[in-house]
């Protein structure tokens, strides 16, 4: 990897997004993006020979509906599509891909942008995993702040939600568990007796406690029997030493010259599976190992936007103390892109870049 010195690339943290993130409004951006693509039509060709309905079609021909689309079979396949359209269309003249991370579902994607799956096993990675946790997962997920609605860090609220876990845990049948760090939001999981529990506990605020739709317990124990199964259907031969460092979910560095295939297999359907998700501290490894100039957020859509934003005002990175820091340099010279937001995706991808 060359010195920023010698370089005359933009450097890039690329940032891959998880579940949640295709909804109605993403709806045919695949297909614009992608319409016709080589890669896109081997991924059909899977599709159609699985008896599913193809990406293509789900994008496109197939109107949008939460009970259709929002389906984890269909619904990470199609993200996956739409996060790559978007990787493959960066200017690599004036950019370098720095390092690679993600949230979540995000991992897997992250796999094949740092070139440690291939396009086509990553979609089968995240196609049997998708199946396996809408077939046999368990439980859901609830979304809740411990920033402030300036997304000012409060360590106190944080504290004061965590504690809950273990107060609640156990009772009355309930489990409950961290699924996710996720900037200056907690993701919960567990069971309903658990998330009904501490939705009881939670006071609102706006449109938080938030249950997501369709989501599993992710990232918790209760996804045990998924991590044996998936361990059992996809075979570690895929993996590879990656071409780009990867920032896993512990914020572990994954680098192409020290990489185990078979730990990474390991990881991606072990620990990961049944373990927190510390996607904030996957962010702060990236920003302060590698320096980007920009952190840029694969789509579709720009949910993973405000998470991200979180972190870096809680890192203090270029000078950043609160949202109304962030919005004035987003106006400026912005140090976030989601590629989701059609202004900022045309900064990578044609033309050039005026900060």
């Amino acid at each position: 990897m060359r010195g920023r010195e010698d370089s005359p690339h933009e450097r890039l943290l690329v940032v891959c997004p998880g579940r949640g993130t295709y909804n109605a409004p993403e709806w045919g951006s695949l297909t614009r993006r992608a319409g016709g693509a080589d890669w896109l039509g081997r991924l059909d060709a899977w599709r159609r020979e699985a008896g599913l309905p193809t990406l293509s079609e789900l994008d496109g021909e197939i109107p949008w509906r939460m009970s259709l689309h929002g389906r984890g079979e269909h619904a990470a396949p199609l993200i996956y599509a739409c996060a790559l359209a978007d990787l493959l269309a960066i200017d690599g003249e004036r950019h370098e891909i720095v390092a690679v991370t993600g949230n979540s579902m995000g991992w897997y994607i992250a796999l094949a942008a740092g070139g440690a799956l291939g396009k086509e096993d990553a979609f089968r990675l995240i196609g049997t995993t998708a199946s396996l946790m809408q077939e046999h997962g368990v439980g859901g997920q609830l979304l809740y702040p411990w920033v402030d609605d300036d997304w000012r860090g409060r360590p106190e609220r944080r504290r004061e939600l965590l504690a809950l876990i273990d107060e609640l845990h156990g009772r009355h049948g309930a489990e409950l568990y961290l699924s996710i760090e996720l900037g200056g939001m907690l993701v919960f999981g567990g069971n309903e007796a658990g998330l009904e529990a501490l939705t009881r506990r939670l006071p609102a605020r706006g449109r938080y406690p938030l249950r997501l739709p369709q989501h599993a317990a992710f990232h918790t124990p209760m996804q045990g029997p998924v991590r044996e199964l998936a361990r059992q259907r996809f075979a570690a031969g895929a993996f590879t030493a990656p071409r780009v460092p990867l920032i896993d979910g512990r914020g572990h560095l994954w680098t192409p010259w020290s990489t185990d295939p078979q730990a990474l297999w390991d990881y991606t359907l072990g620990e990961q599976l049944v373990a927190p998700y510390d996607f904030s501290a996957a962010v702060r490894v990236g920003v302060r190992e590698f320096a980007p100039d920009r952190v840029v957020i694969l789509g579709p859509g720009n949910t993973l936007g405000g998470a991200t934003a979180q972190v870096l005002i809680q890192l203090g990175w270029q000078g950043l103390a609160d949202k109304a820091d962030f919005q004035a340099r987003q106006a400026e010279a912005p140090p976030l892109l989601a590629m989701g937001v059609p202004e900022q995706r045309e900064r990578l991808v044609q033309g050039v870049f005026m900060s």
